[in-house]
């Protein structure tokens, strides 16, 4: 697998008053970067083009979701959104995005948002915004106990690791090599990552910690929900096909997922990377 290709978004990535400087994460200075052409019209390019040579399907999530949220007030933030990959993305042009304001409210705002290429639209999106205000009504799971990310693996650790497995077969020796060589601008640590024999029996479950590589900034929000919005294509499909390896193949519309890229039995499945 080719290493990602950077593409130049025209808007670089030097000291703009932030004191980090050229050490913020490229997730903000290119991935989630949009160009403005008009009112609630936006262009955004691609940071990298996965082999399949589809566009990854987290990347317009999270532009999407960037411009949805240019439309919006500072005190208003995401709490809820849908996403309809419609056609496949095409890495040879930018992408589109169409705003609709389609409410406006005192405490909720919607917006739809339409991706486009060649004239039609590729996906399709919806996300809700509420006003920032005091509940009496909240509730959440509980924290599961897990090592915290210092203790874990990094990703090329990781694969360092299972490399070294003589039992290892050379078609997953030659992918995991493949993966080793991507530049994501991401951070993985698998909290239970399997061993080799148990790749054939695991649940669709995982578990890990993840970052942005680089600065991304600690006071606005939006920018941190269009981040996890980013990520979020890295493990959906994946998590969801690790009890079924070896087993079916997939082929859902074209566009590209790293959801195969997040869990070992993940990596090292032949399924193809498609969703």
């Amino acid at each position: 697998m080719s290493s990602p290709q950077v593409l130049d978004d025209g808007q670089g990535s030097g000291d703009s008053g932030d004191p980090s400087g050229d050490l913020r994460s490229v997730l903000v200075t290119s991935v989630l970067s949009l160009e403005p052409l008009d009112e609630d019209l936006f262009r955004g390019r691609h940071y990298w083009v996965p082999t399949t040579q589809r566009l990854f399907g987290g990347q317009i999530v999270g532009q999407a979701l960037v411009a949805a949220a240019k439309s919006v007030s500072e005190d208003v933030h995401v709490h809820s959104l849908h996403c309809y990959f419609v056609r496949a993305g095409d890495p040879k042009v930018p992408v589109l995005y169409q705003v609709e304001r389609t409410r406006t409210g005192s405490s909720f705002s919607v917006r739809s948002v339409k991706a486009v290429q060649h004239g039609k639209p590729i996906f399709i999106f919806q996300a809700s915004f509420q006003q920032t205000q005091p509940s009496p009504v909240q509730h959440q799971f509980s924290m599961p106990a897990v090592p915290p990310p210092e203790e874990l693996l990094d990703h090329q650790a990781l694969i360092d690791q299972y490399l070294r497995d003589p039992d290892l077969k050379e078609k997953y020796r030659v992918g995991l090599n493949r993966i080793a060589a991507q530049e994501v601008p991401i951070e993985i640590k698998l909290v239970n990552p399997p061993t080799l024999s148990q790749l054939q029996r695991m649940e669709p479950k995982q578990m890990f910690w993840v970052r942005a590589r680089g600065y991304i900034g600690e006071g606005d929000i939006k920018m941190h929900c269009c981040v996890a919005a980013y990520i979020s294509d890295y493990a959906f499909l994946g998590t969801a096909l690790l009890p079924h390896q070896w087993k079916h193949k997939v082929a859902l519309g074209g566009w590209s997922t790293g959801g195969c890229g997040v869990g070992m039995g993940s990596w090292l499945c032949p399924v193809p990377r498609k969703v």
